[in-house]
């Protein structure tokens, strides 16, 4: 398993430097700092989890109201068409359906705390119709591919960050992110498709895909044409829809005399229950990054790679500076947010750098964080090639930032 072999190495490569730091840089501190890079990933973990039984309680419990009063299957009706040919073995009125629309939405809207409860009810309706319950399916692939593109048109908690950080033009990333991840997304769709065997070339795959190619040309042309909308957007308008949807929910339920109270407390019921399971599998996929980074892997792996790449006979390399959020970014997104905020304070918010890592928080996703918690939450334990996709779509991520952000951005002149 794939999964396992990363997690070993994380830990192979943090004791090695840290023997090295110790035998010839006489550093006796290190292996102090990996020990509290290990209790407090652990301690992370079990925060992160603890924060996310709220979440998981409250959007499962409105998707059961949704379920039962009728919404989710209206949802689901709409976006049927395209989802039985990019999901062909899931039926177009089955409730992972709704679901997998609704994770989709939150994470277009940079919704991550409702996008995740989301996802793990799409797996768990994915895994009903999975006939090896230890090895993922062909749909569960799909839609673990497509959810670590993380597509995203507005990134909701990096603007809330360049606000916080007094930034003179948080939405200027506004454009970079859309096109990052929708880039992303599209090459995660065609890697899958092709391994699958699935025709994109059907009428109506070209014409849903047309349509959102359309709807993303004509909010380009808006936030250029008024810029001065887009932060209203983006402060207003993701989280005004998601309540929308609920208030739906609550709606058609109550017209069909469903006990909307009893059913958002059996749905809170079903998230708690998740939020246990995938608990051991986070703790243990933080663990690893934090013994990584703590035992100073990291810092090494980001001086080997500027050392590369001034080798090739690039001329600018600011990029190299915000990497560390780009490689971080599949494991944790909290690291990488962390990561972020420090380039940040190391070089100031309006910098070029800055831009470059907050495009690269806003464009790219949390693949083993995906991987480790959906699967998880189902038992899965052959992943199969979805952590391969993964890992493929979050280079081409990091690479389509970078080259957006240099062509978006002031590049500093050259020394």
């Amino acid at each position: 398993m794939l999964l396992n072999r990363i997690w070993v190495g994380f830990f192979l490569v943090a004791i090695i430097v840290g023997l090295s730091k110790l035998l010839f840089w006489q550093d006796v501190h290190i292996f102090q700092l990996m020990g509290e890079g290990l209790f407090n990933s652990a301690k992370q973990g079990f925060e992160i989890s603890l924060y996310m039984t709220g979440a998981l309680c409250m959007c499962l419990g409105f998707m059961r109201i949704g379920e039962k009063g009728g919404a989710i299957r209206i949802l689901s009706k709409a976006i049927a068409p395209l989802f039985t040919r990019v999901f062909p073995g899931v039926p177009k009125d089955h409730p992972a359906v709704g679901a997998i629309m609704m994770n989709f939405s939150a994470n277009m809207l940079g919704l991550d705390n409702a996008a995740t409860p989301m996802g793990l009810k799409a797996m768990r309706e994915l895994q009903e119709l999975n006939p090896d319950k230890e090895r993922a399916s062909d749909a569960q692939i799909m839609f673990l591919a497509l959810n670590t593109a993380g597509m995203t048109i507005i990134p909701i908690s990096v603007l809330s960050i360049l606000v916080a950080e007094n930034s003179a033009n948080p939405t200027e990333i506004f454009l970079p992110v859309l096109i990052t991840t929708f880039c992303s997304a599209l090459f995660a769709l065609i890697l899958v498709a092709v391994r699958q065997r699935i025709n994109l070339f059907h009428p109506v795959v070209i014409a849903y895909l047309g349509s959102a190619i359309a709807f993303l040309t004509g909010l380009l042309f808006c936030v250029h044409y008024y810029p001065q909308y887009t932060s209203n957007i983006a402060s207003i308008g993701g989280n005004l829809l998601l309540i929308g949807i609920f208030a739906l929910f609550i709606g058609l339920a109550a017209k069909k005399k469903v006990s909307v109270y009893d059913e958002f407390v059996e749905g809170a019921k079903e998230g708690f229950q998740v939020a246990i399971t995938i608990i051991p599998f986070l703790v243990a996929m933080l663990v690893g990054i934090g013994i990584f980074r703590s035992s100073g892997a990291m810092d090494a792996l980001m001086d080997g790679l500027e050392w590369l790449f001034l080798r090739v006979g690039l001329l600018h390399t600011e990029f190299v500076d915000a990497l560390p959020v780009g490689i971080m970014k599949p494991f944790s997104g909290g690291g990488a947010r962390g990561l972020m905020v420090d380039v940040i304070d190391t070089y100031g918010v309006n910098d070029f750098r800055s831009k470059i890592a907050a495009t690269m928080q806003g464009g790219t996703e949390t693949t083993f964080y995906v991987l480790a918690v959906y699967f998880g939450s189902v038992g899965i334990k052959k992943t199969r090639y979805a952590a391969g996709v993964g890992l493929i779509v979050d280079i081409i991520g990091v690479i389509i930032a970078i080259l957006v952000s240099y062509m978006f951005y002031e590049v500093p002149p050259l020394k």
